[in-house]
């Protein structure tokens, strides 16, 4: 496979149909040719124990590959970069995981991948007749996290301007690991004062924010009746949301306005929105394309659990701009029947696990 031939396959457009496993052997030949390929893989190749070239075939060949995402935690971000870019890569942002546990992990996100992910929401969001011409109000956090870039994203595409309640998640986190529950709901109650003044002073078409905020929202008649009277959709997005109080928002609070959730993974470089037509028992998300796909193992053999079954969430991203194979998420999720002809497994009752690597996972507001 030429270098040519290669980027054909990585830049095919979204609906063309590109073999997944043609898609993860053209990426081997990027990622891990000399000419193409990044620092970060490139150092890395003599310590895999197998050729990319010859051995990863298909999209289970990914599960080959040992855990590098902890390298990182470390790696200059120009590491990560492929070559094949020849110094022209358009570079978004440089986004960090959460930190939940440890130092956080850094990457690149690049446009090219930005117009793929952007094209596979809007999709989503014209199935879930999410409004064009409408103002956004997004309850999250800005810089270093992705959130805010593809929210903006989103909003602007949608011919709609963005309004923004930001909150730093670390913080909320380190209150609540150190028993500070009382500054934790002081923090959260400020923010809340904050989404008050925009709904009262400005036109808020689309609401996206995390689980603990709308929860709290709700207690507050005042506000919620604000988000009635102009929000055409919610999606909650960012943590873990059980059946129950999706249901008690969507039924009971907010009975008049389509609730979605959104779940990612900025290791993944994407989120995906839940499945539509929505589940009373369930809140299920599909992997969106070959490109990112999720898989439910069983944490003591890392195989695939069976459906029904309950395991960790293992992502694997695979593009032109990245590869970020076999990446074990600290969520727990039960895998369900998927649709015909989907990469990967489709996953619910997604929640973070309690400890992940040796680390308690705090999950605060977001």
């Amino acid at each position: 496979m030429n270098k040519a031939e290669t980027i054909a396959i990585l830049d095919a457009p979204l609906d063309a149909k590109v073999n997944p496993d043609e898609l993860v052997r053209a990426a081997m030949h990027w990622h891990f040719s000399a000419e193409t390929g990044s620092r970060f893989w490139l150092d890395r190749l003599d310590g895999l124990g197998f050729d990319p070239l010859t051995e990863v075939r298909t999209i289970d060949d990914l599960r080959r590959f040992p855990q590098v995402i902890d390298g990182l935690r470390n790696t200059p971000v120009e590491d990560l970069i492929p070559r094949g870019y020849d110094g022209k890569a358009e570079v978004v942002g440089v986004f960090e995981s959460g930190g939940t546990t440890g130092s956080p992990k850094r990457i690149v996100f690049l446009a090219d991948w930005m117009e793929r992910e952007m094209a596979m929401a809007m999709r989503a969001m014209d199935e879930r007749d999410y409004p064009y011409g409408v103002n956004w109000l997004s309850l999250g956090p800005s810089g270093p996290h992705d959130y805010a870039e593809l929210t903006g994203q989103y909003a602007r595409r949608r011919a709609g301007l963005r309004f923004a309640i930001d909150f730093d998640p670390r913080w909320v986190r380190r209150c609540l690991r150190e028993g500070r529950v009382e500054e934790a709901e002081r923090y959260m109650a400020h923010l809340l004062e904050q989404v008050t003044d925009v709904f009262l002073h400005q036109r808020i078409g689309v609401l996206q924010a995390p689980p603990p905020l709308l929860l709290r929202l709700a207690r507050d008649e005042r506000l919620a009746q604000l988000v009635r009277d102009q929000v055409k959709v919610i999606t909650w997005c960012g943590t873990s949301l059980d059946i129950d109080s999706r249901n008690l928002l969507r039924d009971v609070i907010f009975p008049t306005i389509p609730l979605y959730g959104l779940y990612g993974s900025t290791m993944a470089l994407s989120a995906v929105f839940e499945r539509a037509p929505l589940s009373d028992q369930d809140c299920i998300f599909d992997p969106p394309s070959a490109h990112v796909s999720f898989m439910v193992v069983d944490p003591e053999t890392g195989r695939p659990v069976d459906v029904g079954g309950t395991g960790h969430v293992v992502m694997h991203h695979v593009s032109k701009s990245a590869l970020l194979p076999n990446n074990v998420e600290r969520d727990l999720a039960r895998r369900v029947a998927s649709p015909g002809g989907q990469i990967g497994h489709s996953v619910a009752d997604v929640r973070p696990v309690q400890v992940f690597k040796n680390e308690p996972v705090i999950e605060g507001a977001y």
